[in-house]
């Protein structure tokens, strides 16, 4: 294991060098696996251009645009981190919508938005074509260890404590789920790529094949 200090710009060009670097000629389905106060959506989006320039087109897709209607989400109450972590998230209709179309088998016609949680409906959004060869960035907490179909992973990792402070108040209740999700999935373990986050403007690498 090695663990390479570098600013956030570097790690999005070496991320980016890493997936366009996969096979050329297919899909790729990405997971930027991390807690809210890691902002992986902030990653995700930034990998956008930069993949882009290399020659691969990128579609951008967050976990929540695929919640739960509230009477499943929030059926033990609005903080309830079993329910966070075991329930919020439509983890099937991710599949379904996304992660199998865009699989080597997939018609390629996916819904980026599946559900709008503020007026709690259907997002009505349409299917759109995945163009040729396109890098599918998934962004969002708890997205590994369950099954879901991706082709490469990026975890950014939090320190118990750096999660602790970095996290709002009005959001606390959600630790006990990332508590329970480190100690269960140890996502560390599955993920291609650990992203240390503790300083969020220094973040470190932490890669096997070094």
């Amino acid at each position: 294991m090695h663990v390479r200090p570098l600013s956030f710009e570097v790690l999005v060009e070496d991320l980016a060098d890493r997936l366009t670097s996969r096979e050329s000629d297919k899909n790729l389905r990405v997971a930027v696996d991390g807690a809210d106060a890691a902002e992986p959506a902030r990653l995700a989006d930034a990998l956008v251009g930069p993949l882009r320039v290399r020659g691969r087109p990128a579609v951008r897709v967050e976990t929540r645009d695929f919640l739960r209607p509230a009477s499943v989400r929030l059926e033990f109450g609005r903080t309830n981190p079993d329910s966070f972590y075991e329930g919020w998230f439509d983890e099937s209709g991710l599949i379904r919508e996304v992660l199998a179309p865009a699989g080597p088998d997939g018609s390629g016609r996916i819904v980026e938005r599946l559900w709008d949680a503020t007026a709690d409906r259907a997002a009505r959004q349409p299917y759109r074509q995945l163009p040729a060869a396109a890098i599918v960035l998934v962004s969002g907490p708890l997205l590994l260890g369950s099954g879901l179909p991706f082709d490469y992973s990026v975890h950014l990792e939090l320190s118990r404590a750096a999660l602790s402070r970095r996290t709002p108040p009005e959001a606390a209740w959600t630790l006990p789920a990332y508590h329970r999700y480190t100690a269960e999935v140890a996502p560390e373990t599955i993920a291609d790529v650990v992203v240390r986050l503790d300083d969020p403007k220094r973040p470190a690498l932490v890669v096997s094949d070094w």
